[in-house]
């Protein structure tokens, strides 16, 4: 049986982000690695990247290599194109000029956001605008489209390093361009300890995509059980970062829902502007807790 309303001080943390709080001392013991070099040169190219304290520093500095004015537009596409956009994103861009969701005159860049892991489905077309690309793939290290270019169409794209490894900092600025950009916050020290921890789970990515999969197949079946159903089509390149799932009018109260789990120590939210919502959907987690996620969503709906 599983606990549900635990004494606030004895919830568990169920996280987007595979991180859990034993993997400081696992972190932390990790010897120096630089495996991921050989990676992410052959991902990104010799050069072409390097690592930054987080995605929202990633996208700053591809922002600043551009001569942005105050009444310039930064316009906004994403995979469902429904108006949510995260405001790491848009509070980044309101530091140089404006942002919006359609092309105008004013745009001087267009910023793709790959949502959960889904690739937006008309980057080609994007590119024949002839306007600067930014590509937004912090929640899509692995995923990938057929053309194997997510990450390549634009002159910069992002990652956020703790979407996809059990590491609190870390995100990494590609430059397709011949531009030079200005250098990240992070320490020396602290681009060494992403570096181990990316190249320690790399080492063993076969496993951790196949865990991923795993783990969401499990919880997939789960949702259906319910009445829930999956909000984007999942292509074989695909490796998503959560669980987004269509409520169908299965609860009745979201941000209920949304408030109830976080109380209960899981993270999540709704999608708004649609009757959908995410959960977490990782390597961390066990069937285990998957149960108990979801068997606390079927606690609330039945109490509601």
């Amino acid at each position: 049986m599983f606990i549900v309303n635990p004494d606030p001080f004895l919830v568990p943390a169920y996280r987007m982000s595979p991180f859990v709080t034993e993997d400081i001392a696992i972190n932390s013991a990790l010897p120096s690695n630089d495996a991921a070099v050989t990676y992410l040169n052959k991902k990104f190219g010799n050069g072409n990247w390097h690592y930054t304290y987080n995605g929202r520093e990633a996208i700053n500095i591809a922002l600043q290599s551009y001569n942005l004015k105050t009444n310039d537009l930064v316009t906004l596409f994403t995979t469902s194109q429904n108006f949510y956009i995260s405001s790491c994103v848009t509070k980044e861009i309101e530091k140089f000029c404006r942002w919006n969701r359609e092309l105008l005159p004013e745009t001087k860049i267009i910023l793709v956001n790959h949502e959960f892991g889904f690739i937006y489905p008309e980057m080609e077309k994007l590119k024949r605008t002839g306007l600067p690309i930014i590509e937004d793939c912090c929640t899509t290290f692995f995923s990938q489209d057929v053309h194997e270019q997510v990450g390549k169409y634009g002159d910069f794209s992002v990652y956020s390093m703790p979407k996809f490894f059990p590491i609190q900092i870390g995100g990494i600025l590609v430059n397709n361009t011949n531009k030079s950009v200005c250098k990240s916050m992070l320490s020396g020290n602290e681009s060494q300890y992403i570096q181990n921890v990316v190249s320690d789970n790399l080492t063993n990515e076969e496993s951790l995509l196949h865990k991923r999969k795993a783990n969401y197949d499990y919880a997939l079946n789960k949702a259906l059980a319910l009445g829930f159903t999956p909000r984007f089509n999942h292509q074989a390149e695909t490796i998503p970062y959560a669980l987004v799932l269509n409520n169908n009018s299965v609860v009745t109260d979201l941000n209920g829902l949304k408030l109830y789990l976080s109380q209960n120590g899981i993270q999540n939210s709704v999608f708004y502007g649609e009757d959908a919502f995410f959960i977490p959907s990782h390597q961390s987690l066990s069937f285990t807790a998957i149960d108990l996620i979801f068997e606390t969503i079927a606690y609330f709906i039945e109490k509601n």
